[in-house]
């Protein structure tokens, strides 16, 4: 019996390796397969030969390994054996790849912290979207393995180019240099992921589209009124059910539609899910105010949460420091996953260090016990001393990015990037001659077919222009500017450049005396809405008629004849200096009907406002007579039933209306003037596009500079420059003596005391002019004084604060003077000596006075 069971025991053995074989040849085949024809890359990332790089100009660090790294390599063999023994189930760790000089490195000694002098990289989301745009994305060899190299990140920026794993070294070196506790991860991903398949993907820049609310059903009331009798016609009824019947059905055949595109965009069944491998960074809570643990996809820059789906397991991770290897079970992806890598349970590191992380603070209690056992255990400590070993430092070179590198970003300067129904366009600055830095094209289709939307971002323009959004629907475009445009424009909403069209033109109000922020106009119309005026003007509404027989003039863009005004409108907001009754709140000008319409703001605890009504005069009977007449105005006092019968305060109020008018029909000219001007002045714009160049840019100015040097010559050559010659202290005192060749100890002795008496009497000349004209000041602010106090009743304000600002500044001219002159007397005597030095040490008088 037992040896049938033994027997039957080898056969159920036998079929079990039977079907992991096939199993394991069912994925072999699969794999080449999908490394042949599966995954959409460029072609020419799958043409760049690696081993055709240039090693010769690395540093020896590289292709060769110090006495630390090779102890590492055995401890990291010696854990790999221990590893495979005791988890057999498991794939191998990816522990020492080969460089590029096929000389095996521990994969922490890959990875070099450093923080580059580019504000950008400051922050994790600047390092993801640099290194996604500069770098081209490769595909593993092997989806199901990790690789068996691994570059060091120089390489990856010279050659612009790696896969998962060399993105992710690079970005962790770049986040450890910046402050964050990040992390290099070995696991497992999506196809989506793995293969930078971002066709299913909503793209950023659109946003996700808002959740429409679910309507909440109201519970029948059983207390309600009861409704009144239906009185509708059943004939409109009818009509309005077969509006729905048909509204109903299109409805169905959209919702067939959508249906049949969101089978079109399920992604298809993976026959290696949860096997592909995948690296990523994770970046751990505690530094930088990172408040939880999140991943980032060095591919695309993007942040996700530890719990989103795409991640499917980890195997390890590592950083500078340490190596860990995942202890936990990732059957449910990386949801369950806790990430304390001080919890020798769930993680087990290589490594033992004591600065290991520990994200979970110890009690107090644990602390001192802790503190016990160690002074108890110095000796203990002592012989781990020698077994224990620290990570050897990087064998990489310094990472660098030169300021044009860090400025092109994309290889060759553009990046193609295709979203769900969208394509992302991106160049480097300088390259358009427009200054275009990025385009999303919107699609209505999956197929990027028929275009529904533009947008263009701009950089460098010197007119301002920040972004341009093209809607291909309503031809609608809209185009976004920088504060500094010429005419302080801010927003133009346009269909066509042609004038007198419906446009929308915003301003910044900030830069503008009117005080203008909106510009509503079409060919009717014009409204215009202002933002902190004097005179408390907020809108502005002019209508204009159909204008008559047009009278053309060549060289003109337009015809001569404007558009007749029809009415004015403007509005006004509450003036509180002003009683309610008498601030004007709406003023309406009826060019054709000759009236003037005044509204007033509403008083407390009223309902109605008050108004005015002016008739204006017509020419015949003005030529006739120009009194005023109670009928040319009708008057409503809210609160008052007793009318205003002052004709000759009427008389001047239509007098400054109708004078107002004429200075408001100026300024409706002035901004029919102005929107033409600005339409000409964009038109000259976009027809001859210029960009800015900064002055800190070295390489753009290089033209600037040759102009400059070129200049400078040239007025060199016209004027030309003599060489400024020392002047010679002791000149006007040689020629009293005539400029002996040889001087006597007398001449000598009588030019140093000539020289020092004269500087002597110059110093004191300066400080008693500057003593005269202190004096003076105080004399002076002396008699202000007295006539301010003699005459301190009689002064007005204004005379009072013209004397106070007076007084002021006489008082600042005192202080200065004063400093001066204690400045001169405290330097005088400085002065004086260095000259007496000066002249002992000049070479003419040295041999003379060395014996004084």
């Amino acid at each position: 019996m037992e040896v049938l069971e033994e027997n039957e025991e080898e056969e159920q053995r036998e079929e079990e390796l039977m079907k992991a074989l096939e199993i394991s040849d069912e994925l072999h085949d699969i794999e080449t397969k999908l490394s042949v024809d599966e995954v959409c890359v460029p072609s020419d990332v799958s043409d760049f030969d690696w081993s055709s790089i240039d090693i010769s100009q690395l540093p020896s660090s590289y292709k060769t390994n110090s006495p630390r790294e090779k102890k590492l390599l055995r401890i990291a063999d010696h854990y790999l054996q221990q590893y495979t023994h005791l988890c057999p189930d498991r794939k191998p760790l990816f522990l020492y790849p080969v460089n590029e000089c096929c000389i095996k490195k521990f994969v922490s000694t890959t990875v070099r912290p450093t923080l580059l002098p580019y504000t950008e990289l400051y922050h994790w989301d600047g390092c993801a979207s640099f290194l996604c745009d500069y770098l081209t994305m490769e595909p593993l060899k092997s989806p199901l393995t990790p690789p068996s190299s691994l570059y060091s990140p120089t390489t990856i920026l010279k050659y612009q180019r790696g896969n998962c794993f060399d993105f992710s070294v690079l970005l962790c070196s770049m986040l450890i240099g910046a402050g964050y506790d990040a992390y290099c991860v070995n696991g497992y991903a999506t196809q989506d992921i793995c293969s930078l398949d971002e066709t299913l993907e909503v793209c950023p820049l659109l946003g996700k589209p808002q959740e429409v609310p679910k309507e909440i059903t109201k519970k029948p009331n059983k207390y309600r009124v009861k409704s009144s009798p239906d009185l509708q016609s059943k004939f409109e009824l009818q009509q309005e059910a077969k509006k729905k019947a048909e509204t109903e059905a299109t409805h169905k055949n959209k919702e067939r539609g959508e249906e049949k595109v969101m089978e079109m965009e399920k992604p298809t069944c993976d026959p290696l899910y949860g096997l592909r491998v995948h690296a990523w960074v994770l970046v751990l809570s505690g530094k930088r105010e990172v408040p939880e643990p999140f991943f980032i996809n060095p591919f695309t820059g993007n942040s996700h949460s530890t719990m989103d789906e795409h991640f499917l397991g980890i195997e390890s991770v590592w950083n500078h420091k340490n190596y860990w290897v995942n202890m936990q079970d990732c059957r449910n992806g990386c949801k369950d996953l806790i990430f304390d890598l001080g919890d020798t349970v769930r993680w087990e590191i290589m490594l033992s260090e004591t600065d290991k992380p520990l994200q979970m603070l110890l009690d107090a209690e644990e602390e001192n016990e802790l503190f016990d056992r160690n002074m108890d255990d110095t000796d203990e400590e002592e012989e781990e001393k020698d077994t224990s070993f620290a990570m050897p430092p990087t064998w990489v070179a310094p990472i660098q990015i030169s300021p044009r590198e860090f400025e092109t970003r994309c290889s060759q300067g553009k990046k193609l990037i295709m979203y769900k129904k969208a394509k992302l366009e991106k160049w480097a600055p300088y390259l358009n001659k427009n200054g275009l830095v990025k385009r999303l094209t919107v699609y209505a289709d999956l197929r990027c077919t028929e275009v529904v939307e533009v947008k263009e971002w701009f950089k460098n323009r010197e007119d301002m222009l920040d972004m341009r959004e093209l809607n291909k629907k309503t031809q609608l475009t809209t185009e976004y500017f920088s504060p500094g445009h010429l005419l302080g424009l801010k927003v133009h909403i346009y269909k066509s450049m042609e004038p007198e069209t419906e446009r929308v033109m915003e301003f910044y109000n900030e830069s503008r005396v009117d005080g203008l922020q909106k510009r509503a106009e079409n060919a009717t119309e014009i409204k215009e809405y202002f933002v902190g005026r004097d005179d408390f003007k907020y809108f502005q509404h002019t209508e204009f008629g159909k204008r008559g027989k047009k009278i053309s003039v060549t060289g003109t863009r337009t015809d001569i004849n404007s558009r007749p005004i029809v009415q004015m409108k403007e509005c006004f907001h509450r003036n509180l200096e002003k009683p309610a009754d008498e601030d004007v709140a709406e003023r309406v000008f009826l060019i054709m009907e000759e009236m003037i319409q005044l509204t007033y703001h509403l008083k407390d605890k009223y309902i109605t406002a008050s108004k005015k009504e002016f008739f204006k005069l017509t020419e015949n009977y003005r030529k006739q007579s120009e009194i005023m007449t109670p009928e040319m105005c009708i008057t409503y006092q809210a609160g008052s039933s007793v009318k205003d019968n002052k004709l000759l305060h009427l008389y001047k109020l239509l007098q400054e209306l109708t004078e107002e008018e004429k200075q408001l029909k100026q300024q409706v000219r002035q901004s029919e003037a102005e929107v033409l001007n600005i339409l000409k002045i964009r038109e000259n714009e976009e027809a001859d596009i210029k960009l800015t160049v900064s002055i800190y840019d070295t390489e753009r100015n290089e033209k600037r500079k040759q102009q400059y040097e070129a200049m400078k010559n040239a007025i060199e050559d016209e004027f030309p420059v003599h060489e400024e010659q020392d002047l010679d202290y002791l000149a006007p005192f040689l020629i009293q003596i005539g400029y002996p060749e040889k001087m006597t100890k007398g001449q000598a002795l009588r030019l140093r005391d000539d020289c020092l008496t004269d500087f002597k009497n110059r110093l004191i000349a300066k400080a008693n002019i500057i003593q005269a004209r202190f004096e003076k000041e105080v004399e002076e602010l002396k008699k202000k004084n007295q006539q301010f106090q003699e005459n301190q009743s009689q002064l007005s304000r204004e005379e009072e604060a013209a004397f106070l600002a007076d007084y002021s500044e006489t008082m600042f001219r005192i202080h200065i003077l004063a400093l001066r002159l204690n400045r001169e007397k405290q330097t005088a005597p400085q002065k004086y000596l260095a000259l007496e030095e000066k002249l002992r040490k000049d070479p003419r008088l040295a041999v003379y006075l060395s014996y004084d």
